[in-house]
């Protein structure tokens, strides 16, 4: 004999099956109890489970039992799962007194609901078999059990948490007495398996699994809707909490001034998403102009290609998204537990390689866009929004469920109504181009082309992530691994079977293990390559070699490759404002321009006609927007996070910090003997976040608590190197007596073009650590020039108001531009 049982703590639901039992046993299940009767019967094995639905409630009416079908025996589970399914799916969620199954079979009637059920089940109901009459069964007093030979496993469930009890060959006895020893392991996944081999001799002991307040918001959200779309209408200036996490997925933060004491000042931030960075014309246009109408006056560059708009009063959102939603631009998964923007060169070369990046890169992004239409709800009522049509590729990869990554006729068909459990980045590129950080992504793809340059597949990485909490060393930044390589028409199946492992593997109990990496980091990369695989329904094939990695910034002039030329602008710290803001706007307006945003916060205006060159290049440099061999090689390849004042998460200052700082350290290079041409990747952050991404740079600033840095160092020029935590707890007013001495013997001990990344890790942090603390200051130099550079005061008034817009001194910004015009000749070049 083997009896299977399993008993659930929530309104005590019962299912149990036997199989080859002298007595054969009808069962119905019901939401409340169990009843078995037997009749002596020859030996016979039981076929099937028939099932009866109890639709039996005491609140506002009762509704009886209906017939459904008859299961065999091997598909009740698969059956079960289904019905749930339903219930989930279709239930009213907006009043809990109808709730119950019984009002959705109600309202639809049995043979609609029967339909439904055998979509998600995928099989037919068989007709009912008729039954004896019920009898009632109390089971009170002494009866005979025979129990010889059985093996019974029961399984007690409370909520999400199953311990699971095995009793094998016990002899015939009244009572089955487990042993008092528990080991449990627990999971919210939705596919795991879970196992033990005893459990306590309460079961009213065992907990509830512990799951992130987020996801119990998801899951009362009604897809992401509610209480949402009911907050932005109240009269405070703010949302509640579940509001909050919730209008993360449209695409918006709530922040508040922190500069600002007593009552906090509420506003919202903005992000779009724009895959591979592309912004139309008019959305451009757009942004500026809500910038200016509804924000702070600036529009913010972010490292994932985006926009952010900042200081959106709750008052304005539904304006403000529905100005953006009518321009063809969209907030839909900027932030939320999602898939964010898909990142891809930005440079607009006409390359096949490029161009099918990009290509790859909106298709990923359009197969992974939430379709239960809760954007659209909230934002513009429901109203359809004309948008580009889908590739038939991209439908067909959604709609495919040939192995079990879907939710079926789901609104959500990739997601569920639980989403994934955390944030989720990719990026796209091509060989050797590393514009966009590729190993810090969850999913990098890197096209694979033949010797003639047409794109036969990709090769993947997987389980890059930056974000790590201080003083917590189990959460950590990690790079990408590589996990295999795809033909090309396979690429959105093989994404959408990552996505699917994480969604159902990834933590959803403790959002700071939530990402990707750390799955990857727990199973290996081998075992995670083997359930994608069980997910895509095919092998990975042997991961192609690639060229070296180099970071590419596409800032100046370029040609395109179609005739048309393009030209990179860096903007510090990607906060364009003020005259810069306003040059921006007249000349992508004047031209025509579509515009491209880089991951390194700078904007690239595309094709551009021969002719309009020397027009803009005047226009643009007077509004501080100069050629890069203008502008100090540190700021060209320097980024910080906003960080304070609107930042909930900041601890210091990045983006109004980084100024002075850059300005510290062009003094300690000079101060040490650095060539002003030589520069250093230098990221801040205010947080351990790692928005700006700081773990990749060779100098690495993260907030650790006011006016505090902590310091890291090893990071690589071309981004392929993680750096390292060097020192904590650095003052802001320390900072020079520390950089000092490592760029002071940079430059005497480094071997022959050895980046500064790369000399910090061959020296090693004991070394570097007793250079600072012996540090006693470099050796005095022969005295420097003064030189008078301005010989009138209308020069330097002119050089003075230049200057002022890149937040320099006259004597500074000229004598950069002196130094590159004397490199340049120097190289041989004659601009």
């Amino acid at each position: 004999m083997r009896t299977t049982a399993s008993f659930g703590a929530s309104n005590a639901k019962v299912k149990i099956s036997c199989q080859d039992l002298k007595t054969s046993y009808t069962l119905a299940l019901s939401t409340t109890t169990v009843r078995v009767a037997s009749s002596n019967r020859p030996r016979s094995s039981i076929r099937a489970v028939s099932t009866l639905f109890q639709l039996f409630s005491w609140s506002d009416w009762f509704v009886m039992i209906e017939p459904l079908c008859y299961v065999p025996k091997e598909g009740i589970l698969y059956a079960v799962k289904a019905i749930v399914a339903t219930q989930r799916d279709y239930i009213r969620r907006d009043d809990r007194r109808y709730s119950r199954m019984k009002y959705l079979i109600s309202s639809w009637g049995i043979k609609k609901f029967r339909r439904f059920v055998e979509q998600y089940w995928g099989r037919k109901f068989q007709p009912f078999h008729e039954l004896p009459e019920w009898e009632f069964k109390s089971y009170l007093g002494w009866h005979e059990q025979d129990l010889k030979g059985m093996r019974t496993t029961a399984s007690f469930g409370a909520s999400n948490t199953n311990v699971q009890i095995s009793w094998q060959d016990l002899n015939p006895s009244y009572t089955l007495a487990p042993s008092t020893t528990v080991r449990v392991a627990s999971s919210n996944r939705r596919r795991s398996r879970i196992g033990a081999v005893s459990t306590p001799a309460k079961p009213e002991t065992v907990t509830e699994t512990k799951r992130s307040k987020v996801e119990i918001f998801k899951e009362q959200s009604n897809c992401i809707r509610y209480p949402l779309s009911e907050e932005i209408l109240t009269d405070a200036p703010n949302i509640n909490e579940a509001a909050t996490q919730l209008i993360k997925f449209h695409g918006s933060y709530q922040q508040y001034n922190r500069d600002e004491r007593g009552s906090r000042s509420y506003s919202f931030m903005l992000r779009t998403k724009n895959p591979c960075g592309k912004v139309p014309t008019q959305l451009y246009l757009t942004m500026d102009d809500l910038a200016d109408q509804f924000g702070i006056g600036t529009l913010r560059l972010t490292t994932r290609q985006t926009f952010q708009l900042h200081g959106v009063l709750k008052k304005n959102l539904k304006t403000v998204m529905r100005s953006i939603i009518k321009s063809m631009g969209s907030t839909l998964g900027a932030c939320g537990d999602l898939n964010r923007n898909v990142l891809a060169p930005a440079a607009p070369l006409v390359r096949k390689d490029y161009v099918f990046a990009q290509q790859t890169a909106e298709n990923i992004a359009s197969l992974l866009t939430p379709q239960s239409g809760f954007y659209y709800d909230v934002w513009v009522d429901g109203e359809k929004v004309l948008t580009a049509e889908e590739p038939p590729e991209v439908t067909k990869a959604r709609n495919d469920n040939s192995h079990g990554t879907n939710f079926p006729d789901s609104p959500e068909p990739i997601y569920g109504t639980q989403f994934l459990p955390r944030k989720f980045k990719i990026a796209v590129t091509v060989p050797k181009d590393n514009s966009v950080d590729i190993l810090t992504n969850d999913i990098g793809v890197v096209v694979v082309t033949d010797a003639d340059g047409e794109p036969q597949g990709f090769n993947i990485y997987a389980g890059g992530g930056l974000g790590r909490t201080h003083r917590m060393e189990t959460t950590f930044p990690r790079l990408a691994e590589r996990l295999g390589y795809v033909p090309k028409e396979e690429i959105l199946y093989a994404v959408k079977a990552i996505v699917a492992t994480q969604r159902d593997y990834g933590r959803r109990d403790d959002r700071r293990y939530s990402r990707m990496k750390y799955l990857i980091s727990s199973w290996g990369i081998e075992k995670f390559r083997s359930v994608v695989e069980q997910y895509w329904g095919r092998k990975f094939q042997p991961f192609h070699e690639l060229p070296e990695w180099e970071f590419k910034s596409y800032l100046g002039w370029h040609e395109q490759g179609d005739g048309n030329l393009f030209c990179g602008l860096h903007v510090d710290n990607g906060r364009i404002g003020g005259k810069m803001k306003k040059t921006l706007r007249e000349v992508i307006e004047k031209y025509n321009l579509s515009v491209r945003l880089t991951p390194n916060q700078n904007i690239i205006l595309c094709d551009i006609r021969n002719s309009w060159k020397r027009p803009m290049t005047t226009a643009l440099a007077q509004a501080g927007l100069l050629h890069p061999r203008y502008v100090d090689p540190l700021n060209l390849t320097a980024m910080a996070c906003p960080a304070m004042p609107l930042c909930p998460l900041a601890i210091t200052e990045a983006e109004r910090g980084i100024p002075d700082i850059l300005k510290l350290i062009r003094a300690v290079f000079e101060k040490v003997g650095l060539k002003y041409s030589e520069s250093v990747v230098i990221r801040i952050t205010g947080c351990a976040n790692g928005c700006a991404r700081p773990y990749m740079a060779e100098l690495g600033l993260v907030g650790d608590g006011p006016n505090s840095y902590q310091i890291w160092l090893g990071g690589k020029p071309n981004q392929t190197s993680l750096a390292r935590p060097f020192m904590n707890k650095v003052k802001i007013q320390d900072l020079e007596k520390v950089l000092e001495p490592l760029f002071y013997h940079w430059k005497r001990k480094r071997q022959s073009k050895e980046p500064f990344g790369d000399f910090t890790t061959r020296l090693g942090f004991e070394k570097l650590q007793e250079l600072v603390d012996k540090w006693e200051g470099p050796v005095v130099s022969a005295s420097r020039h003064n030189l008078k550079l301005f010989a009138d005061k209308e020069t330097y008034e002119a050089m003075d108001s230049l200057a002022k817009l890149q937040n320099k001194s006259a004597h500074q910004l000229a004598i950069e531009v002196i130094r590159n015009f004397v490199a340049s000749h120097k190289n041989g070049e004659n601009e």
